[in-house]
């Protein structure tokens, strides 16, 4: 069959997907007579495929599959030999790759597919599939860095490609009832939200392993792993997860949880792009009794300061604080002693303080314990004891695949929770915290000396992605990339 036949023959089919339910009601022979009680045409099936297949990827793919409802037919990984092995076992029809790039111009009618790499692959794998109309589902942190979120967020309105990143909390109906306390203005005016996390817990604040090519292992794609970062000899110990901890290739604390927990009052304040960011971090000393900043690892802990503009929803200015490394908030007065605040044992949540009360909340954590409203009059209102959650992970790709077969501008797109019309904006805040963290560590000539810049509120100019009052800290609104990888 000839290219432009082939290709065809793949867009009729994918017209066929977004207008199936149309189209379903043309059918003379009624589909169950076909091929049986449950049978979904193959026409009626979106050709799914996955970028990382191990890890969170496994449950991201099998979740979009919908029990079998859509076809897998191609999964990447840059190593098979790990987890990734479950995926291939559960989809063993589906072809293996081992670079996305290759995947994706081989296997040409591929409609959708979940990105779910290390954080520093998440923009240019949804870059490339994007450009070749595949529609993307994108594991937080959406991007590893400002400029990408900003890019990725423009090329899928562009190329009209539905879109969704893998915050799945964001699709819990629980949010719901926080969102009905802060529109019904129980709490009044809203000045001030609290977020922080029990991570990381994973190796973070020392300096990076030294490279050992000997110990790789030989299943290991290492050169595709490293993707756009710099080349570099094999790191011992950093694939599969501990690579959260290096600005190289992911984005700490903020970028595994905060896309979870910064998503509550983002999402319900209506909160845009912040105004302003600062912070400290921990210090770890060397023997000289020196401040050993590690640049090219985040912090073992750190406290951010993120200003927003006032909204229609949170109608006056508001300040966000974040920390993580375990350093949690005081305890409010409001709420009794001896009960936690945000989620179990307190270890992660989120505080919104109003005039009128405190919202506290951790939706997104594994625990029963549900958003709870306090309000100064002794009021309280508490979700269900037990959370009811009928399909996995609030149906958030289930969601994102109906959605693709929809069509962009559909209903069902209109209603994901997480598109990048909204996760872009919201990833950019999480990564502005970062931002933050990595100008901290920046070094300046001070005489013969050099000097840290420490702690200095950072003005963010957010429509122009700039830092107005640092020039040095603008390095880190994007990155060098390794040639080839560029976006």
């Amino acid at each position: 069959m000839s290219e432009k036949k082939n290709t065809s023959k793949i867009a009729s089919r994918r017209n066929f997907i977004k207008t199936g339910a149309m189209a379903s009601s043309f059918m003379i022979v009624p589909r169950h007579v076909l091929g049986g009680v449950g049978f979904i045409a193959p026409s009626d099936q979106l050709n799914l495929a996955a970028i990382g297949a191990g890890g969170k990827g496994h449950s991201d793919i099998v979740n979009a599959s919908v029990n079998g409802r859509e076809r897998v037919v191609a999964l990447c990984d840059v190593d098979f030999s790990g987890s990734a092995a479950k995926t291939v076992k559960k989809f063993p029809k589906a072809k293996l790759y081992a670079d996305f790039r290759e995947m994706l111009d081989k296997e040409k009618d591929i409609d959708a597919l979940t990105i779910s790499t290390p954080d520093h692959v998440h923009g240019p794998a949804a870059k490339y599939a994007m450009e070749r109309n595949k529609h993307v589902y994108v594991q937080k942190p959406m991007t590893h860095n400002i400029r990408e979120a900003r890019m990725l967020t423009q090329m899928a309105r562009d190329q009209k490609v539905v879109t969704q990143m893998g915050n799945q909390g964001g699709s819990n109906p629980l949010l719901g009832m926080v969102q009905k306390w802060v529109d019904s203005g129980k709490l009044g005016n809203i000045t001030k939200v609290e977020v922080w996390t029990n991570r990381p817990v994973w190796p973070q604040g020392g300096a990076m392993p030294k490279p050992d090519p000997s110990k790789k292992p030989e299943a290991l794609h290492w050169d595709l792993w490293l993707g756009p970062s710099k080349e570099t000899p094999y790191i011992p110990n950093i694939h599969p997860f501990n690579w959260r901890g290096w600005w190289e290739y992911g984005t700490g604390a903020l970028g595994d949880v905060g896309c979870h927990l910064i998503d509550i009052p983002f999402r319900t304040l209506g909160l845009m792009y912040p105004t302003a960011a600062e912070c400290s971090v921990s210090s770890v000393y060397s023997q000289m009794w020196t401040p050993d900043y590690h640049p090219k690892g985040c912090p073992p802990s750190s406290f951010i300061t993120l200003n927003f503009d006032a909204t229609e929803k949170s109608k006056a200015p508001i300040v966000m604080t974040w920390s993580d490394g375990g350093i949690r908030p005081s305890h409010p007065d409001i709420i009794p002693a001896d009960s936690d605040i945000g989620g179990s044992g307190s270890a992660n949540g989120v505080l919104i303080h109003g005039e009128k009360g405190i919202i506290s909340t951790n939706i997104n954590d594994s625990s029963p314990l549900m958003p709870k409203l306090y309000l100064n009059d002794g009021t309280t209102e508490f979700g269900p004891e037990v959370e009811d959650m009928p399909e996995p992970e609030y149906g958030h790709q289930r969601k994102w695949v109906d959605a693709c077969k929809a069509g962009f501008g559909s209903k069902e797109h209109k209603g994901l929770t997480s598109s990048f019309d909204y996760a872009g904006p919201m990833t950019e805040t999480v990564l502005m915290g970062n931002l933050a963290i990595r100008s901290y560590m920046l070094k300046r000539k001070s005489g013969r000396n050099e000097e840290f810049y420490g702690r200095k509120k950072l003005l963010w100019d957010g429509e122009n992605m700039k830092i107005t009052n640092l020039e040095d800290a603008n390095q880190f609104v994007t990155r060098e990339y390794r040639k080839g990888w560029e976006m």
